[in-house]
């Protein structure tokens, strides 16, 4: 396929980058998740848009797992197609992920955490993207119901087979996470990342010491749903629900979660961050990059525009200790 992109010369001239854990790959502070806006269902001239931006602004990594879309496959084809038409003589500068453990094909071994289950959908993830091997390869949820010992034992094999250079969990309950630290460690596969949810109104991974325990084990941690599905956005303002957002189309937030309490939150937080500066999705993704122990944060996108909105938010995250602890107050305010 006739090569027709070529990306800006000037990608890492602002980006900063951070250590993964105790390994030697440095990641981009945003990185980009294709969750959304990158299926079958969507436009793909404005996924490719996306994709090519973001690569011009230095974020290397792209997140995806074997079920997002919709339909199921179709976010990895599409980036398969971009692959194969653009990014292909610029494999090596990027760090490419994907995940097996939720639902994805019908039948007894199209989820979970079985050897079946996850060889089967590497496979296919490989054919689907246009790729000889990816990144890192996740399990993407702790399953428990088969041995952790044959899920992990299958990303030791997967990373040992070539078809990974690196292994990682998702969502992963603290006590199952320590055990493959050490299952990993002790089979010279250390674990790369630790996906979690973590944003500013769910912060289970610091209550729970997953952020601790990573940091502690030499785990880099990577945080999905920064922006709580949009809430940590202006989308929501004093009680408003933008048409566009995922809560006017009840499509992974429903409208009766946006109770008055959590208005209140959001609109002191929305004020605190112009008191910086700053829009309240730059605040929240700033406010998770302050930490040491988060190597990066994934951003979904709708749009080149969104993009770069997001992508301010590294131009400040440094809050001082009065900021954090009005966050705090804000937080515990009517919860």
């Amino acid at each position: 396929m006739e090569q027709t992109y070529t990306p800006s010369s000037e990608r890492y001239a602002t980006m900063p980058y951070r250590r993964c854990g105790q390994s030697g790959i440095l990641l981009p502070e945003i990185s980009l998740g294709l969750w959304h806006n990158f299926g079958g269902a969507d436009d793909f001239g404005n996924a490719k848009r996306m994709l090519h931006h973001v690569f011009d602004r230095g974020i290397t990594h792209f997140d995806l797992a074997n079920n997002y879309g919709p339909p199921y496959g179709s976010a990895e084809e599409n980036f398969g197609r971009v692959m194969a038409s653009s990014f292909a003589p610029y494999r090596d500068e990027l760090f490419i992920s994907t995940k097996a453990g939720h639902d994805m094909w019908p039948g007894p071994y199209g989820e979970w955490g079985s050897r079946k289950n996850l060889m089967a959908s590497l496979h296919q993830s490989l054919r689907r993207m246009n790729l000889d091997y990816v990144d890192v390869f996740y399990s993407h949820r702790y399953d428990p119901h088969t041995p952790l010992e044959e899920t992990l034992q299958t990303l030791v094999d997967i990373v040992h087979s070539g078809k990974a250079l690196y292994a990682g969990i998702s969502k992963y309950p603290a006590h199952a996470a320590a055990f493959a630290y050490r299952y990993l460690n002790q089979r010279d596969v250390p674990c790369l990342l630790y996906q979690g949810k973590y944003n500013l109104l769910e912060r289970g991974v610091e209550r729970e010491g997953i952020l601790t325990e990573a940091n502690e084990s030499g785990v880099g941690f990577i945080a999905y749903s920064p922006l709580a599905q949009g809430l940590l956005t202006d989308r929501y303002k004093s009680g408003s629900i933008s048409p566009d957002s995922r809560m006017a189309r009840e499509k992974f937030l429903r409208s009766d979660s946006l109770t008055d309490p959590l208005i209140a939150r959001i609109d002191a937080l929305t004020e605190m961050a112009a008191r910086r500066g700053q829009t309240l999705a730059e605040m929240s993704l700033a406010w998770l990059l302050r930490a040491e122990e988060v190597t990066s944060v994934l951003i979904g996108a709708s749009s080149v525009e969104q993009i770069d909105k997001n992508l301010k938010a590294i131009e400040n995250t440094r809050f001082d200790v009065e900021e954090l602890a009005h966050i705090d107050h804000i937080l515990n305010t009517s919860a």
